[in-house]
């Protein structure tokens, strides 16, 4: 049997600001650690 693992990046700084983060690093929030 297969399994599919899903995982999504914390959130950053720039994702709560609604800014388009593109190929800039950004610093994760706290919420996002």
């Amino acid at each position: 049997m297969h399994k599919v693992v899903l995982l999504r990046h914390g959130q950053s700084t720039w994702n709560k600001e609604n800014r388009f983060t593109g190929w800039t690093d950004v610093d994760l929030s706290p919420q996002g650690v």
